[in-house]
């Protein structure tokens, strides 16, 4: 029986499981995925956690219950040994290895950052449902602090200013709901009027939301501003030291809430592994999404998803060639690679990884929304795009029993409207129980009251 290790439980990985529970026969195959979770995260639903539209539980997919034919190992990858077919995994002081005969590596990606002065340790990213979670809590919680103080207390505009850097599709749709979330949360807080809100969406380039027309762009600009939110372009973040974000046109804004969307890069644990990289960082993989480095394929080895740089055979893809990182390539690339990986174990011939862009549509707060077909023909904005945008991806989250909840959540806040109840104190659980638990005395006082 061959042994198949999938690395990385995320959109890609999960299909890639998924998919070969559903072709494998019997005794064919073992599979064991490894993941440092033990649920995948449906990424682009993330803005919408943030915002409160989508419980944060209900974007994520346990690996267990919907993977019943395959073994899921909570661990994190450490070292990939190609030549020994084995990796190394590592759970708290736990170290052992994981043997293989086929290895998937569907790693994803991670926030990339560079080394400007106060990101690391005052920004947090949108990647994970914890950061999305923390970023609502944090937005709910200035406001209530706020609303206390007076106005023109320097407290209350630091605690009422928040700042996105990036303006891809994680950061644009980000900036979004926080926007969104804000305009719910002045119904609710008489003292703080839309004024007194600094909402500023920091990116560098010349434009937003890049995969769209430069003109459509402008749209989701023009939308956020109508809101009261301020989109700085061709502007670099220099410092945020002490929640101080300085940028390159010489603004600074005091800040409790920086959300740092700048981009993606693979995960890092492939740049410690001997595998062939790219310029970037990223897994090189064929076509048929077999691993292939200067000396040709690493046999044994197949990759699909973000953390790797394989070539967009329709034409559409990133400026070198390559395919974008986004959702529906991850989608199909596993489907294809599961296909391929069956045919390796049955002797049959492999396919190339090939898929016209299908387009893409962004949700910019509520009933606002842009949809691009694949070649930018059609051009759809306002409610329609937005109702297509939670169609898309409402339908493309996976299990019948997360779309449910997901549709469920929807309908919800269309009837009741979006909760904005804080859970702030999950960051520090035990907080309120220490603070009455009775302790025993030191043993020296003991002893001097005896």
């Amino acid at each position: 029986m061959q042994k198949i290790l999938i690395l990385g439980g995320g959109f890609a990985g999960y299909h890639v499981a998924k998919g070969l529970e559903k072709q494998l026969k019997d005794g064919e195959a073992e599979v064991t995925i490894v993941d440092i979770r033990t649920h995948m995260c449906y990424q682009p639903f993330l803005a919408e956690v943030a915002s409160g539209a989508i419980e944060s539980r209900h974007i994520q997919v346990p690996l267990r219950s919907h993977l019943k034919k395959t073994n899921v190992v909570e661990a994190k990858a450490k070292v990939i040994d190609p030549v020994n077919k084995k990796v190394t995994v590592k759970k708290r002081d736990h170290v052992w290895d994981l043997e293989y005969d086929q290895l998937v590596i569907t790693l994803g990606a991670v926030t990339k950052t560079f080394p400007t002065p106060g990101i690391a340790d005052n920004a947090i990213g949108l990647k994970t449902t914890e950061e999305a979670v923390y970023i609502r809590n944090k937005v709910i919680e200035n406001f209530s602090i706020a609303d206390s103080l007076p106005v023109g207390d320097p407290r209350r505009k630091r605690l009422l200013t928040f700042i996105v850097v990036g303006g891809g599709f994680s950061g644009g749709e980000g900036f979004a709901e926080i926007v969104d979330l804000c305009h719910k949360l002045l119904k609710t807080h008489r003292n703080i009027k839309l004024e007194d809100l600094e909402l500023h969406l920091i990116e560098a380039a010349d434009r937003i939301l890049p995969e769209l027309p430069p003109q459509h762009s402008q749209y989701a600009i023009d939308k956020m501003e109508a809101r009261g939110a301020h989109v700085h372009l061709k502007t670099f973040v220099e410092s945020a030291v002490d929640g101080v974000v300085k940028t390159s046109d010489g603004a600074e804004y005091p800040t409790d809430l920086i959300v740092w969307t700048a981009g993606t890069s693979a995960c890092p644990v492939l740049r410690d592994s001997d595998l062939p990289l790219d310029g970037r960082g990223r897994l090189r993989v064929r076509t048929d999404l077999r691993v292939e480095g200067d000396d040709g394929i690493v046999e044994g080895i197949w990759g699909c998803g973000d953390a790797t740089v394989c070539q967009d055979l329709s034409g559409g893809g990133l400026p070198d060639g390559s395919c974008a990182p986004t959702a529906q390539h991850a989608l199909r690339q596993a489907n294809q690679l599961v296909k391929n990986l069956c045919a390796t174990l049955r002797g049959g011939q492999l396919g190339d990884y090939f898929h016209n862009n299908a387009g893409c549509v962004a949700g910019l707060g509520a009933w606002i929304g842009i949809f691009a077909s694949g070649k930018k023909k059609l051009i759809i904005k306002g409610p329609l795009a937005w109702c297509m945008h939670r169609g898309y991806h409402g339908f493309a989250m996976p299990t019948w029993e997360r779309k449910l909840r997901i549709f469920g959540d929807w309908t919800a806040g269309l009837v009741l409207g979006k909760d904005v109840t804080s859970t702030h104190e999950l960051e520090r659980p035990k907080a309120f129980f220490q603070k009455f638990a009775i302790r025993p005395k030191p043993k020296a006082e003991t002893e001097e009251t005896e």
